[in-house]
């Protein structure tokens, strides 16, 4: 297994910059996010390349925190970010349609992820990156779904 990957997308009756500009304020994600229900610039940062912020999830099991650093930010185009530098990426596109936006969200679990799972949880890692694909496929249209409402609200 190289990688693991989930995307979707929804029309949005907004500018693709204006949808980049709100997307891209990580500090609204827990508006949307099944999820991640906090997240923060760490530093002053902001919605560029090599920022880095945390965000805090919550599960009925578990709390943790993560630190994350933006490795896109193209203003109207894309906005994406790489959880502890090597975990799995998040990312959104905005593409132009006849009024609005496709907004595309597209989550990979990245090999290097994949090896420090295997290094973390040994013989219960394959069961924990299934855990962490099942939850990016039940949450990314929950996500766009509530961006989609803030936006068009």
């Amino acid at each position: 297994m190289d990688s693991l990957t989930h995307s979707g997308s929804v029309i949005v009756a907004c500018p693709p910059d204006e949808l980049y500009a709100m997307v891209s304020d990580i500090t609204r994600m827990g508006e949307w996010s099944p999820i991640c229900r906090e997240c923060w610039w760490d530093d002053g940062g902001g919605p560029r390349v090599g920022a880095w912020f945390t965000g805090r999830n919550v599960l009925p099991e578990r709390t943790w925190e993560t630190r994350s650093e933006v490795v896109a930010a193209d203003p109207g185009r894309e906005f994406a970010w790489v959880v502890r530098g090597f975990i799995a990426r998040w990312g959104y596109t905005f593409t132009p349609i006849d009024g609005g936006t496709e907004l595309t969200e597209t989550w990979e679990f990245l090999p290097s992820g994949m090896e420090m799972f295997r290094e973390r949880f040994g013989d219960d890692a394959d069961a924990e990156i299934a855990d962490r694909h099942e939850k990016a496929k039940a949450g990314i249209p929950e996500t766009l779904a509530a961006i989609k409402r803030a936006a068009e609200a």
